[in-house]
């Protein structure tokens, strides 16, 4: 699969399918206990027309965004781990793999991942969700915009790129093998 990494990626400005609402009200991006990667990633989302809501999660900095692909809405999840000069994104399949095709995901995803460059197809065995991760280890550059969009434009196309296969999986009975030779014989 080629990935065009120059071309910017369909952002979706619609909050969550589920209608909650992940934002949180305290702290401005510009006050000075949030650390200058928090504030590069939260400057990058907006500029590049991400739409970032910042969640509460407890000791972390994470950002929810969506993206609308060819084949789907995806939610995403940048997340930033100052102290470890690391940074994690994830896009999550809109669709979870029933217990009855978990096998056959599984196969999926392990076909999927073999030669992939950036990031790789997780899937979680005990609900069943499945999501595409990249992330970067930052320490001694700094977090830069160029290589957000490095990690994050990759990861959006390669799960939309792979998602109709993952569809055909679980929803039509296709096998992994004919799903994984379908996407990446095109």
């Amino acid at each position: 699969m080629t990935t065009d990494e120059g071309s910017s990626p369909r952002k979706a400005a619609a909050p969550s399918a589920s209608g909650s609402d992940d934002r949180v009200s305290e702290g401005s991006p510009s006050s000075p206990e949030v650390p200058e990667s928090v504030r590069v990633l939260e400057q990058f989302l907006q500029e590049d027309g991400w739409y970032p809501r910042k969640l509460s999660v407890e000791n972390g900095h994470v950002f929810r965004v969506d993206f609308r692909g060819a084949h789907g809405l995806m939610p995403c999840y940048a997340e930033v781990r100052p102290e470890f000069s690391q940074f994690i994104f994830y896009v999550v399949a809109p669709v979870k793999a029933d217990p009855s095709k978990m096998q056959e995901v599984c196969e999926f995803v392990a076909r999927a991942n073999y030669g992939l460059r950036i990031g790789n197809l997780e899937l979680d065995f005990d609900d069943g969700e499945i999501r595409y991760k990249s992330s970067l280890d930052f320490e001694g550059t700094g977090l830069t915009p160029g290589l957000l969009k490095g990690a994050m434009y990759p990861a959006v196309q390669t799960m939309d790129d792979y998602l109709p296969g993952l569809l055909a999986v679980v929803f039509g009975g296709a096998t992994a093998k004919a799903a994984i030779e379908a996407i990446e014989n095109q």
